[in-house]
């Protein structure tokens, strides 16, 4: 998580130091230059592109891209609106992740029960049934 003020570039290199392997970003990623830089540390950083950008990507990658995308931006928005991740409160470091922890719990669990549904992130379905 980085402060809304702060650059998400600047954080990747601190959040990506011990990684290897695919990662996916949003198009704040975008840039050759970074990515040619994370390749060299061997990361392979995925990103959609623009749509005045050409893709030559097959198109199922992109689609499979997409879609990841979409379920990571889903979870992020839950854990935000529905557990109100962003303003938790603590002062020291042990409550922060205490709380932080439960919050993700809640989160995996509320997904476990409802698992069995043709969409599990859909919440309101555990209630209504």
């Amino acid at each position: 998580m980085t402060p809304a003020n702060g650059s998400e570039r600047d954080a990747l290199w601190e959040a990506a130091s011990d990684l290897t392997g695919l990662l996916i970003g949003d198009k704040g990623y975008l840039g050759n230059n970074l990515q040619q830089d994370l390749l060299n540390w061997g990361i392979d950083l995925q990103t959609a592109k623009r749509s005045n950008m050409k893709d030559c990507r097959d198109r199922h990658w992109v689609k499979l891209l997409v879609k990841t995308r979409r379920l990571v931006e889903t979870v992020i928005g839950q854990l935000s609106n529905r557990f109100h991740l962003q303003t938790v409160k603590a002062r020291d470091l042990w409550h922060l992740t205490n709380r932080i922890n439960r919050k993700l719990l809640a989160h995996t669990i509320a997904f476990w029960i409802n698992r069995s549904s043709s969409h599990p992130l859909r919440f309101e379905q555990i209630i209504s049934n």
